[in-house]
């Protein structure tokens, strides 16, 4: 028996160590169908032929990248509303004009799915071209059944036409839509009595993801989202005290979420409950920037309570219209003082975590997903050090090549 794929000549950064790189100089990866091997150092490596064997001539791997928090499906874009902000106008003013999130609900349900696929498409081309190999792409701007199923079949057709892997969550709880004003009881009776089942009964999200904020949904509404979730056997996360302290860590811990997403206001008992229920913290550079917010996330009460840290793009044409994770990588360092070490573990090994994958992706090490970044750097902290530029060499998708540039 032979293995499909040997790599030797290179550094790994495994990240599959509580700290550090876990780091394996002059090292060897064998990756046999979708799974990796065997990873060591070249001089360990078990006599067994491969049937591919390739020098990676000293460059480096790491796990392939994890996007956890994304909206990338959606109708239209923003850019106008963004320049009338920079020119002075109010985001009431824009909002009463038509615009907001409302002008991306309408556009995204004036859309066709072909439509949507086309705009997707070369957003997640940018990811992809630095070394990413899953996504996480949430709903949240249909806002009705039909919408929301839209949203989330052309995710996963994302994933099946460009050989990357896409997890769906669906965000029906996001906002409210206009045929709702004023009515969120109401809108929140049709997520739990109707969108929640018809998307389980489909089969087409991975999660279900809510909006807690004073300008989304009260605590008690989100509650009722997640009972919904739990009883379909959906796993939740949470769009968290990013505005406030509505309590939405501990909420989010109190329902074993997977993620609570931006925490710029969580308060420390809410941390801490996190903490305990292995809850991840996602956080949201990109959105903290283009809002120009100052409440940082409480860093050193997530170090201090053993909070588990991913970084996420965001991506979504209202707050964070951004495409690159490397770039989030240098805010998460440079906005929220993480170290190099911390921000590759959050888009690798901590990502998978937030997306229910922890023991299958996010680092390389025997059994788990053979999806690897490969990248032209002379150390790992090159990744969140350079702003701008691509260093990625090269990429392997569930064993097979995705990308070769060498």
């Amino acid at each position: 028996m032979s293995w499909d794929l040997l790599l030797t000549d290179c550094r790994a950064a495994t990240m599959a160590d509580a700290e550090g790189y876990g780091a394996i100089d002059d090292a060897a990866i064998a990756i046999e169908g979708e799974h990796i091997a065997w990873i060591g150092k070249l001089a360990d490596l078990p006599k067994q032929s491969a049937k591919e064997t390739i020098s990676l001539a000293g460059r480096w791997v790491t796990p392939g990248l994890i996007d956890c928090h994304t909206h990338l499906v959606f109708g239209g874009e923003r850019a106008g509303e963004f320049e009338q902000r920079l020119k002075g106008a109010t985001y009431e003013e824009i909002a009463k004009a038509g615009g907001g999130i409302v002008s991306t609900v309408r556009a995204t349900r004036a859309a066709s799915d072909a439509e949507l696929l086309a705009s997707a498409k070369p957003r997640l081309a940018a990811l992809m071209a630095e070394g990413l190999t899953t996504i996480e792409i949430k709903s949240g701007y249909g806002l009705d059944i039909e919408n929301e199923r839209k949203q989330l079949r052309v995710a996963r057709a994302l994933g099946r036409d460009n050989g990357v892997t896409v997890k769906t969550t669906c965000l029906a709880a996001h906002a409210l839509p206009p045929e709702f004003a004023g009515k969120s009881d109401a809108y929140i009776d049709l997520v739990c009595n109707d969108i929640l089942p018809a998307i389980a009964a489909e089969g087409l999200a991975d999660a279900v993801d809510a909006f807690s904020e004073r300008i989304a949904f009260t605590a008690e509404q989100t509650a009722r989202v997640f009972d919904k979730a739990k009883s379909l056997g959906l796993p939740v996360k949470l769009h968290a005290d990013q505005l406030s302290d509505m309590g939405g860590a501990a909420l989010a811990a109190r329902y074993g979420a997977l993620s609570a997403d931006h925490i710029e206001y969580s308060a420390e008992a809410g941390i801490a409950a996190m903490g305990k229920a292995g809850t991840v913290a996602v956080l949201l550079p990109g959105a903290f920037f283009f809002l120009r917010e100052k409440q940082l996330p409480p860093m050193e009460q997530l170090r201090r309570h053993g909070v588990r840290i991913a970084i996420s793009t965001d991506c979504n044409p209202g707050s964070s219209p951004v495409l690159s994770l490397l770039l989030m990588m240098n805010m998460a360092c440079t906005l929220f003082r993480m170290n190099p070490e911390e921000t590759l573990a959050g888009v690798t090994r901590h990502a998978a975590s937030a997306l229910g994958m922890g023991t299958t992706h996010g680092q390389l090490r025997s059994g788990y997903a053979a999806d690897l970044a490969i990248w032209d750097i002379g150390q790992p902290a090159e990744l969140s050090y350079w702003l701008g530029g691509n260093p990625c060499a090269g990429v392997v998708q569930a064993g097979r090549w995705r990308d070769k540039r060498f």
